[in-house]
């Protein structure tokens, strides 16, 4: 049985606990949450499907004391930001704890934050463990999917993948992220900020850069909202027409001035048609596409679930999707 520590307790860490909760291989042992009404409860006062002998606890050095032993594997689902999740990464470290993470800018960092990879990586290999990034998007989807679907070609020219989904059943944190409900000043504001928008589409265009061999010599992204036409009204929420129910996000990546990778990202609540969608250009030519999409919330869980085992056979280093031992479906 591999023993799981969870950091992080929010929607996407209840259903991750859920899967676990399901599982016959792998366990939740202890949380760890920052939330001082979470702290001392048990997982079933949260959830009715999640266990009553597991706690909730404050600290990962708290959770390890109390438990009296150290959990295989962390698995983090805090934060989209690097610099932010280090500080937990190194607690799990100082334990002895390898790291699985659905940070979003932890999936590829290395040409985006090259200096705080390079202090992650050399911060895991100090206390010999290994951590990963990984998800549905970025972590496999965008990036590491069309890569594999690469290694069937002589040659490649060019590779497109788009991403169309309705937001109208993904949790309620991943709807405020790509701003649906807000009017469009509001949307430029948060845009400005840099708190809304998907988080990762510049990585995964490194990431795939990175697997078939190209460099890059320059990475561009556009980002605007999906308007409503109408009145749409939601379980969730109230849009009106002319606000934004969505997210729009095109990423292009060039070798030599050259596009060799191109991403379209949308998530818009009401979308008429969600798919994913992998073009090759090359030798041979092709396209693969899933129609009605993958539901990110589920599979982002599962993937996280899915790539334990990898990250326990990986040496000590920050790795990427692109460079574990290949995942697969943990009973």
């Amino acid at each position: 049985m591999i023993s799981i520590l969870q950091i992080g307790f929010g929607p996407l860490g209840i259903q991750t606990a859920k899967f676990i909760a399901q599982k016959v291989t792998v366990k939740t042992v202890a949380v760890v949450d920052v939330n001082p009404n979470l702290i001392g409860n048990t997982l079933n006062s949260i959830d009715a499907e999640l266990p009553a002998e597991t706690l909730i606890y404050e600290t990962i050095s708290d959770t390890v004391n109390k438990i009296g032993k150290t959990p295989d594997v962390a698995i983090i689902t805090t934060v989209s930001s690097l610099e932010k999740l280090i500080p937990q990464i190194e607690d799990c470290a100082k334990n002895g704890i390898p790291v699985i993470s659905t940070c979003e800018e932890l999936s590829y960092p290395w040409d985006l934050q090259p200096e705080l990879s390079k202090k992650l990586d050399t911060l895991c290999k100090e206390y010999g463990i290994a951590c990963l990034g990984t998800g549905i998007n970025p972590g496999f989807l965008m990036d590491y999917l069309p890569s594999v679907l690469s290694s069937v070609c002589k040659d490649v020219e060019q590779i497109t993948v788009e991403r169309v989904q309705d937001a109208t059943p993904r949790r309620i944190p991943f709807q405020q992220k790509i701003g649906a409900g807000l009017n469009l000043e509001a949307f430029k504001a948060k845009e400005l900020e840099g708190t809304l928008r998907h988080v990762g589409l510049q990585e995964s265009i490194y990431l795939l850069a990175n697997s078939i061999g190209v460099t890059l010599d320059e990475v561009t992204e556009s980002l605007q909202p999906v308007i409503a036409s109408k009145n749409i009204v939601t379980k969730d929420l109230e849009i009106e027409e002319g606000d934004a129910r969505g997210v729009e996000q095109i990423g292009f990546g060039y070798e030599n001035g050259i596009c060799k990778i191109k991403m379209h990202f949308k998530a818009a609540i009401g979308e008429e048609r969600s798919f994913d969608k992998v073009t090759i250009k090359g030798t041979p030519s092709f396209s693969s596409e899933i129609d009605g999409g993958v539901n990110g919330d589920i599979a982002t869980c599962a993937i996280t679930i899915n790539s334990i085992k990898s990250i326990l056979k990986a040496p000590a280093g920050l790795h990427t999707m692109a460079d574990i031992a290949l995942p697969g479906y943990i009973n």
